[in-house]
């Protein structure tokens, strides 16, 4: 069951296609793409130094294993690249399953575990190439491994190495390591503690050499990230800031019904100065960092949600298996499970333009030349990853763009998608032809 339900999110995001923010693409995609064939788009953030190049370079790896299988269309070959974040979730939801049997037994593990994997915004992101959701998975990982009595050194060098790659994957994610080493202070498992810091040491220096083997400095994109974000305000500056009542509306919005039972819970062990679970403890040090930061943006709640969910799945099914009988049990089980799928329809609440995405990998097959995105700009498009060859594209918005009536004098631009049709008569008089509509999309052709 629990394997079925950790294809899910791989399954849907590559039949779905879209992208939740143009970072899927822009800071994963799009540089492995660049990384196998030597041309592509990249974000600023690559010219300046400011993200690593591990994930793109897995994803690059199977790229090439991709084109070393003649897989050469868009769709399938992101159903490759699917394949390592499948695996790694299914490795989260597993681990789900064991930090709740140690709660709620086997049975309410089981059951636990299904409301982490069947939570919506686990759906929409967990099959993702976003930094959020690598690194959300490897936090539940890391939570699991950390939250054993048995073995310690074992358990340490786990979740000190999946700790260590949340970092890798996302830099802000560092402020759950903090957290989870002062939960381990202050539990006194300093045994734990010590093999915990020994393997996210060897993970840092990992990330340290392959810095200095791609951007010429040792924590090159490590530093130039915190100088961005964190100490000179630009990124506030540059993509905007808000404050901390951002939050309120898509936290409320993204957690499920069944989670509030779970606050006496958590309420009682306060009171009764118990420690509260280290995943609760983590996602809630994160969120408050959240709050104090300037630049906001819903995307970045997803992995304290996640480890909110994984906190509070054991306790709710313990309730429920205990307080009524097996009928009434399985009846709001049921609708627990529901209202966890419900959310995914409004958390995050942006357009994941998926049919456009669509629509450019179709209208781009066969002899396309050349492609003209209207009613979108650059980080909206699926850059040259999504394209699968290469051949000139330009995005613009309205038909009087310069962009738009380079197009239409260049014969090599033959292909054309239009969002929700605008300028749609501008390209039937200029030769183009309706070729197929997907969702909100059209596509067109000429010189056919």
């Amino acid at each position: 069951m629990l394997s079925a339900v950790a294809l899910l999110p791989g399954v849907i995001a590559v039949a779905q296609l879209g992208r939740i923010h143009p970072d899927e693409v822009f800071q994963a995609l799009e540089p492995a793409w660049w990384r196998v064939h030597g041309y592509g788009v990249l974000a600023w953030e690559w010219r300046d130094g400011l993200r690593n190049w591990a994930v793109p370079g897995v994803l690059a790896g199977f790229l090439k294993l991709a084109d070393a299988l003649g897989i050469t269309e868009p769709r399938a070959y992101r159903a490759v690249l699917a394949i390592p974040q499948a695996a790694l979730h299914a490795w989260s939801l597993w681990a789900a399953y064991r930090f709740a049997e140690r709660r709620a037994g086997p049975t309410g593990g089981g059951w636990a575990a299904l409301f982490v994997g069947l939570y919506g915004p686990v759906l929409v992101f967990a099959g993702r190439t976003m930094a959020e959701s690598i690194s959300a998975s490897l936090l539940v990982v890391a939570m699991e491994a950390l939250d054993r009595r048995e073995r310690e050194t074992r358990a340490g060098l786990v979740g000190g190495l999946a700790l260590g790659l949340a970092v890798v994957a996302r830099y802000p994610s560092a402020i759950f390591v903090l957290a989870a080493l002062v939960w381990l202070a202050a539990s006194r498992r300093w045994r734990l503690l010590a093999f915990t810091c020994a393997s996210g040491l060897a993970v840092a220096l990992a990330l340290g050499t392959l810095d200095w083997a791609t951007w010429g400095t040792p924590f090159h994109s490590f530093v130039a990230y915190a100088r961005f974000n964190v100490f000179s305000g630009r990124a506030a500056a540059q993509f905007g800031a808000d404050a901390p009542g951002f939050y309120v509306k898509p936290f409320l919005a993204a957690v499920p019904l069944w989670l509030w039972a779970a606050v006496p819970s958590a309420l009682s062990a306060l009171r009764q100065r118990r420690a509260i679970s280290l995943p609760l403890w983590c996602a809630t040090a994160y969120a408050g960092v959240l709050l104090a930061t300037a630049h906001k943006e819903e995307r970045f709640l997803y992995p304290a949600l996640v480890l909110l969910i994984l906190a509070a799945a054991p306790s709710v099914v313990t309730f429920l298996a205990q307080e009524f009988g097996p009928r009434t049990r399985w009846s709001l089980t049921g609708l627990a499970l529901v209202s966890s799928l419900a959310v995914g329809a409004v958390f995050p609440s942006g357009d994941l333009r998926a049919d456009q995405i669509r629509a450019i990998v179709a209208a781009t097959r066969g002899d396309a030349r050349g492609l003209l995105i209207v009613n979108e700009g650059l980080w909206g498009s699926g850059g040259f990853f999504y394209l699968g060859k290469r051949i000139p594209w330009l995005t613009c918005d309205w038909p009087r763009d310069a962009a738009f009536q380079h197009a239409l004098r260049d014969a090599r631009f033959n292909r054309a998608v239009t969002f929700e049709d605008r300028a749609l008569k501008e390209l039937q008089a200029g030769g183009f032809r309706i070729i197929g509509r997907i969702g909100r999309e059209t596509m067109l052709s000429r010189g056919e």
